[in-house]
C-alpha cells in the first residue's frame, strides 16, 4: 500500500478512537498504532501536532475554554442558561420515553429531544476551535438530533438510541466544519484568481498608458474572456484598470 495512503488511513483510525474516548488518546495508543507503519520517535510530532488542532487530548482532556472565542464563551453561557429549564428524568423515565419514541410517540420523542440538548453542546465543545462558530455547530448539532429521533424506529434495542444520536450528532458536526473548509478553500481561489487578474490587467494598462479592454487582456494572457470578466464581477467591479 502507498506510504501516504497508510499514513492517512492509521490517521483517521487513532482519530475514531479518540472521538470513542471523550476525544482523548494515550501516548501508548498512538504509538502503538503508528509503530505498525515504521513512523516511531520523533516522525511522531506532526502527529501529535495534528491531534492537538482536533481538540483531542494525550493522557488528559484538552481544556476546551482555551480553544473558545469570546463569542464562543458569550453564546455559551446563555444557551447552557436556557437549558437549565429542561426537564429532569431518572434513568427509568430515560429508557421509556425512548422506548415510546421508537415506537413513533411524539411525547417520547420530544422527550428524548430534550435529554439531549445538553449532550449537544458537550459534542459541540469538543470540535470548537476548527474555524466555525461553536453557535453553528450545536445548530447543526441540534438539527441532527431533531432528525434522528425520526429515525429511532429502526432500533431494536433502547439501549441503541445514545450510540445512534451520539453519532448522528458528531458526523453532522464533522459534514459542517469539512464542508466549512471546502467553501473556505474555494473563496480562496476566486480571491486568487482576483488577485491574477488585477496584476496582470495593472501590467498590461501602465505597458500601454491607458485602460484595457477584457478583449485585450485576454489576447495578452490566453486567460479566457469569460474568466476575466467574472473576476471582474467578484471583485464588485473595483479592478480599475478596465475601460
Amino acid at each position: 500500500m502507498n506510504k501516504e495512503l497508510e499514513f492517512a488511513k492509521k490517521l483517521e483510525a487513532v482519530r475514531k478512537l479518540a472521538k470513542a474516548q471523550g476525544n482523548m488518546l494515550s501516548q501508548e495508543q498512538v504509538e502503538e498504532a503508528f509503530s505498525e507503519i515504521g513512523i516511531t520517535g520523533a516522525q511522531l510530532e506532526p502527529v501529535f501536532q495534528y491531534l492537538k488542532t482536533k481538540n483531542i487530548g494525550i493522557g488528559e482532556p484538552i481544556n476546551i475554554e482555551e480553544v473558545l472565542t469570546p463569542e464562543d464563551i458569550d453564546y455559551l453561557t446563555e444557551y447552557v442558561e436556557s437549558l437549565k429549564e429542561l426537564p429532569v428524568f431518572s434513568e427509568g423515565e430515560k429508557r421509556a420515553y425512548a422506548m415510546s419514541a421508537m415506537a413513533g410517540d411524539s411525547v417520547g420523542k420530544l422527550n428524548i429531544i430534550n435529554l439531549f440538548l445538553p449532550q449537544v453542546v458537550d459534542i459541540a465543545k469538543l470540535y470548537s476551535g476548527q474555524g466555525v462558530l461553536l453557535e453553528d455547530l450545536i445548530g447543526e448539532g441540534n438539527v441532527a438530533l431533531a432528525t434522528g429521533v425520526e429515525m429511532l424506529g429502526c432500533l431494536e434495542d433502547p439501549e441503541e438510541v445514545d450510540g445512534m444520536l451520539g453519532k448522528m450528532i458528531m458526523d453532522a458536526m464533522e459534514d459542517y466544519i469539512a464542508e466549512n473548509i471546502e467553501a473556505k478553500k474555494a473563496d480562496m481561489k476566486v480571491v486568487d484568481k482576483v488577485n491574477l487578474i488585477s496584476e496582470q490587467a495593472k501590467e498590461l494598462a501602465e505597458t500601454l498608458h491607458r485602460k484595457i479592454t477584457v478583449e485585450e487582456l485576454a489576447q495578452e494572457t490566453g486567460i479566457e474572456e469569460a474568466e476575466i470578466q467574472e473576476a471582474i464581477q467578484f471583485s464588485g467591479n473595483k479592478i480599475e484598470y478596465f475601460e
